[in-house]
C-alpha cells in the first residue's frame, strides 16, 4: 500500500468515472452514506442533490461531509476527501454543472436531457472545499 502522489487524488477522481459515496450526518449524529455523480472545479467537488432528501436537509443543516472514490479492481486504490459542503442557489448555475457532470457519467449526447432533469427547482447544487485527503494506491501489493 502506498500513498498516492501529492496533488495525484484529482487525477483519480476526475479520470474514469466513479460514483461518489457521499457521507453526511443525519439529525440524530448517525451517518448516512448514498451514491452521487459529481465533477471537480480545482480542488472542490460539485455535485447535486434533491432538497428533500437525506443528503440535502443533513448538508442544509450540517456542512461537514466526506465523500469516499474507490477502485474495485485489483490492486485497489481509493480516495476519501473530508470537507466542508455549500448549496449554491443560481439556477444558471445548477443547470450549467448538472449537463457537466451528466456529460461524465452518460456521454455528452445525453448530457443536456440528464442536466435538464437534475437542475429542477428542488435540486440543490452543492460544492465540497476539501478540508482532509486521504489518499491511497495499489493497496493489495
Amino acid at each position: 500500500m502506498a500513498d498516492m502522489p501529492e496533488n495525484a487524488w484529482r487525477e483519480f477522481i476526475a479520470g474514469q468515472p466513479r460514483t461518489a459515496k457521499l457521507a453526511t450526518v443525519r439529525r440524530d449524529g448517525s451517518p448516512h452514506v448514498a451514491p452521487v455523480w459529481i465533477a471537480l472545479d480545482g480542488d472542490e467537488i460539485v455535485f447535486t442533490t434533491g432538497e428533500a432528501t437525506v443528503k440535502g436537509r443533513g448538508i442544509a443543516r450540517d456542512p461537514r461531509v466526506a465523500l469516499c472514490f474507490d477502485d474495485e479492481r485489483p490492486p485497489f486504490s481509493f480516495v476519501i476527501v473530508h470537507g466542508t459542503a455549500r448549496i449554491v442557489r443560481d439556477e444558471r448555475e445548477k443547470l450549467r454543472w448538472a449537463i457537466r457532470i451528466a456529460a461524465r457519467y452518460m456521454g455528452e449526447d445525453r448530457a443536456e436531457a440528464y442536466g435538464k432533469r437534475n437542475a429542477v427547482s428542488d435540486e440543490l447544487l452543492v460544492w465540497v472545499t476539501p478540508t482532509r485527503i486521504i489518499a491511497q494506491a495499489a493497496i493489495a501489493d
